[in-house]
């Protein structure tokens, strides 16, 4: 690694060094399904949250539960205590897109019709809320 990538390396990771996150890659299903999910619960305190996704019916809901409950083991690791009910909050959340299968499926008259397997990246941060230190 030069000289030049190792600094940014480290300033990234000074600056990452109060922020509570995980992340989760390679979710086979399409972005645009997640991030209805995903505005269910952007904003919203973590506990208020977990019951918003664990009363949801979609799939989706799912995979960010256990995203957003590996957030919160992240923050309660990083300050070696426990999360108390309406502490922390999600502060951000979004959906990115992740690479795309592609495919081809048999059509009439000799054509093929071109079949797109989406997926997506979740990525969750986590903060205290403001005064409740």
């Amino acid at each position: 690694m030069g000289v030049r990538k190792r600094q940014y390396a480290d300033a990234l990771k000074e600056a990452r060094k109060g922020e509570y996150f995980a992340k989760l890659h390679n979710v086979p299903s399409s972005p645009r399904k997640m991030r209805l999910v995903v505005d269910m619960v952007r904003g919203q305190e973590v506990f208020k949250a977990l019951g918003i996704l664990k009363f949801s019916n979609k799939e989706a809901a799912r995979r960010v539960e256990k995203l957003l409950r590996s957030a919160i083991a992240n923050w309660e690791a990083k300050n070696e205590r426990t999360a108390g009910s309406g502490e922390l909050y999600v502060s951000r959340i979004f959906v990115d897109c992740a690479p795309m299968l592609k495919r081809l499926r048999p059509a009439p008259r000799g054509r093929g019709y071109r079949i797109r397997k989406r997926s997506n990246h979740v990525t969750v941060f986590v903060d205290q809320i403001p005064g409740k230190e």
